[in-house]
């Protein structure tokens, strides 16, 4: 049975006043740093420290395949799922190049691929079943399934060193569970809710969203978080959401990529409000509905790039941005140490 990690609230009232402080002396206006200003404070708070470290950074992308891509729900073929996670373990995908890049070490788990992978040193095996079930017409999995997804992710994560984790994701057909998830936790309509994945067309997103509002209906009894993840949701978003949940129990400062991981947030913060403080939204994606769920989860992302690859890039091209908030704090010289006369001088 997976125990529901315990997670402490970040909020440290004194803590905060000597952070704020600390950022409002540099050498700067107030303010004049923006976004970086909040982040570092959400850091410090996560660290418990006015001095900053980020320390073995990590980037786990969880692949699953889901039984509703048998609707005709995505534009690319189920076997991609398979295919791209030989991509990222042969080192081709964009998330290997960014992570080579920044210096995350990769680990790509098989959460439910549809085919069975050959042993990789940066292979994890964690495989619930080969793909959910069809959720157009059943659960996508069972209760004893969810908690071994939920399970293995925070198993995986609590295996990691290093204080900094991002988290990406590959499946085929996951949109429509995000979308799924983002209607019934956030209140988003399927319509607003559901974009063109892969590369639908217009009729084809008619389709897609026709299909999620027949599951939305066929699963309206679920309405508690555990079960709205059984019904709605993907081995890989399930294992994710264990992860987020570890990773915040452990004070790690987690990176949310685009949609799926942020639809793996909406329920770790379902499950566990003060998980949120933990979360660093990375940026906004191009897909239907994101904007949506960062608005629910009152997330402003560091960058707007046009992105909706997936694999965690997005998470991984802002890091330079997190590494210079915590850099700024650490370093910037205050009006006093440097000399230089503050604004009422």
């Amino acid at each position: 049975m997976f125990n529901l990690p315990a997670v402490d609230s970040t909020k440290d009232t004194a803590l905060a006043a000597s952070l704020q402080h600390k950022i409002d002396h540099k050498t700067k206006p107030m303010g004049a740093l923006g976004q970086l200003e909040n982040l570092a404070l959400q850091l410090g708070l996560i660290q418990r420290s006015e001095t900053l470290t980020l320390t073995q950074p990590q980037i786990v992308v969880f692949a699953a395949d889901h039984g509703i891509a048998s609707e005709g729900v995505s534009a690319f073929p189920q076997a991609v799922t398979m295919q791209m996670v030989a991509n990222m373990l042969a080192g081709g995908a964009a998330i290997n190049v960014l992570a080579r890049q920044h210096g995350f070490a990769l680990h790509v788990v098989d959460a439910g691929v549809a085919g069975d992978l050959a042993d990789h040193p940066q292979l994890v095996k964690r495989k619930i079943a080969h793909g959910t079930h069809n959720l157009a017409h059943v659960p996508a999995m069972t209760a004893q399934q969810l908690d071994a997804a939920l399970q293995a992710g925070a198993q995986v994560l609590a295996s990691l060193s290093g204080n900094v984790v991002a988290f990406g994701e590959m499946g085929i057909a996951n949109t429509s569970a995000a979308a799924l998830l983002l209607h019934r936790l956030a209140g988003v309509s399927i319509e607003d809710g559901t974009g063109r994945g892969t590369g639908l067309d217009d009729p084809q997103l008619r389709h897609k969203q026709a299909v999620l509002t027949r599951a939305a209906e066929l699963h309206k009894n679920a309405t508690e978080p555990m079960q709205i993840l059984a019904a709605l949701g993907g081995f890989e978003i399930a294992m994710m959401t264990g992860a987020m949940l570890q990773a915040a129990s452990e004070r790690r400062v987690i990176l949310v990529d685009g949609f799926i991981a942020g639809s793996a947030a909406l329920v770790a913060c379902a499950l566990a409000p003060a998980a949120r403080d933990y979360l660093v939204f990375c940026h906004r994606s191009a897909e239907r509905g994101h904007h949506l769920m960062l608005a629910y989860l009152e997330a402003r992302p560091l960058l707007d790039l046009d992105m909706r690859l997936g694999e965690g890039t997005g998470a991984l091209l802002a890091w330079p941005l997190v590494q210079s908030a915590a850099l700024l704090m650490n370093e910037m010289a205050s009006f006093e140490s440097a000399g230089v006369s503050g604004k009422d001088a």
